[in-house]
């Protein structure tokens, strides 16, 4: 008998790279998951915390399509950072709780990458008085972007327009992925799930998420910086 379920368990683990099998799930099985477990996307952006050590190096993983992806689209989006460089490097200065940021453009997006401390909402309203002339003109190039122009005039409403744009954070822990299902579809804590369904869990929730972030990241503040250490040794730059 454990032979068998040894040889079914090997089975059921292959057909994951069964072309065939691949091909069924993702036109048959994952729709009547997807009806029979309905899903919702869960919120981008750190969940709240009360443990302290979890308000410091928060993650920001602001994505913006671009109206018109095209070469010349791209190179506006282009323009718009340069224009404002010194805006935005002087805002960051100031907001003063920002360790790291950086725009990208991939594909037919723009990002805005970015750890910072604390809270996220008043993150948001900081860069508003610091860079929101910078923020007007470049959200006048992403899709939905108009009905939050100019920022200073609508600031709930960019603050949500953000947090709708940011990569939900995979929890680092995979089982925690049940209680944030269940919150989405409203179901009251506590549930327990057999932990084989947590491949459907993942599935259903980037079905309806397709991007995201693999967990919280790695955070940490070295000790001693390679600075201290060369110097100490006398071995220099």
């Amino acid at each position: 008998m454990a032979d068998s379920e040894g040889k079914l368990g090997r089975f059921v683990d292959g057909l994951v790279e069964n072309k065939v099998f691949n091909l069924l799930a993702n036109w048959v099985l994952v729709p009547y998951w997807a009806w029979r477990y309905p899903t919702k996307k869960i919120e981008g952006g750190p969940r709240p915390s009360s443990q302290p050590g979890d308000n410091i190096q928060r993650m920001m993983n602001l994505v913006m399509r671009l109206k018109d992806t095209s070469p010349i689209g791209r190179a506006k989006a282009v323009r718009v950072l340069t224009q404002h460089a010194d805006e935005i490097f002087s805002g960051v200065d100031n907001v003063a709780t920002v360790h790291f940021a950086r725009f990208d453009l991939i594909g037919d997006y723009i990002c805005m990458l970015s750890v910072y401390d604390g809270d996220f909402s008043n993150y948001i309203r900081d860069f508003i008085c610091t860079i929101g002339s910078f923020f007007d003109d470049i959200i006048a190039l992403v899709e939905g972007g108009d009905g939050v122009r100019p920022t200073e005039e609508h600031v709930e409403e960019f603050i949500d327009w953000v947090h709708a744009r940011d990569l939900f954070q995979a929890p680092d822990f995979a089982t925690d992925l049940f209680a944030l299902n269940d919150a989405a579809r409203g179901v009251p804590p506590g549930k327990v799930h057999a932990l084989r369904t947590l491949p459907r869990e993942l599935i259903l929730q980037l079905r309806v998420n397709p991007n995201l972030s693999l967990g919280g990241g790695y955070r940490a503040y070295p000790g001693v910086t390679s600075a201290q250490i060369r110097q100490k040794m006398g071995i220099g730059w």
